[in-house]
């Protein structure tokens, strides 16, 4: 696997933003800057080609010179990070997809080959994330992951039933977990804004 051609890099930014009143979560300012724009210039220096899943404000986003891919079809139900996982399957032209949340502007610079490192060891169809939280335990951080892009009809298939949970689709796939928790790893990386106190907690960061 060439990390740098052969994934597509994919901001989810097409939430409901419930606990932020319903604002786009995308476009709220951290340091200045959207969200979602701190994730993708993250992202885009790990892969040549990024793109965004968003459902709203689709002109703001695509002012960024992006792809803007709005989840297909659009029904304004807001379905969730599965919902954007497809159709960045459906519109990339890559053989492997890396997903990001856009509240987690931290994520770490090395995510993608750490990610592809582990795919390609373990011979899986899926990597996610995991990492130490402030107790210690390690938790798996599935919007942050790595899948091919041949499951595709796997996944639409899985959300025509009214699937809608990550955790319930990868259990049917294999997977593995890609360890962020090691000496020099940020412990902050994974820290995401949900609220408007968890972004001015981040800033703070």
């Amino acid at each position: 696997m060439r990390v740098a051609t052969d994934i597509t890099g994919l901001v989810l930014a097409g939430g409901r933003g419930s606990r932020m009143g319903g604002l786009d979560k995308g476009l709220q300012s951290f340091q200045g800057q959207p969200l979602a724009q701190h994730c993708l210039n993250r992202l885009g220096r790990q892969v040549n080609t990024v793109a965004i899943n968003a459902n709203r404000h689709l002109e703001l986003y695509r002012a960024w010179g992006v792809p803007v891919w709005q989840d297909s079809p659009p029904t304004g139900q807001f379905e969730g990070p599965l919902a954007g996982f497809l159709v960045g399957m459906q519109h990339c032209q890559t053989p492997y997809l890396c997903t990001v949340a856009c509240d987690t502007p931290l994520f770490p610079t090395d995510l993608v080959d750490r990610l592809a490192a582990i795919l390609v060891e373990k011979n899986v169809d899926i990597v996610m994330a995991a990492a130490a939280q402030e107790d210690g335990q390690v938790q798996t951080q599935p919007v942050f992951c790595l899948l091919k892009v041949a499951l595709r009809d796997r996944l639409r298939a899985f959300m025509e039933k009214g699937g809608r949970k990550i955790d319930a689709w990868t259990a049917g796939e294999t997977t593995a977990l890609a360890h962020f928790d090691r000496p020099g790893d940020d412990p902050r990386a994974f820290f995401n804004a949900n609220t408007f106190d968890q972004l001015r907690q981040l800033e703070r960061l």
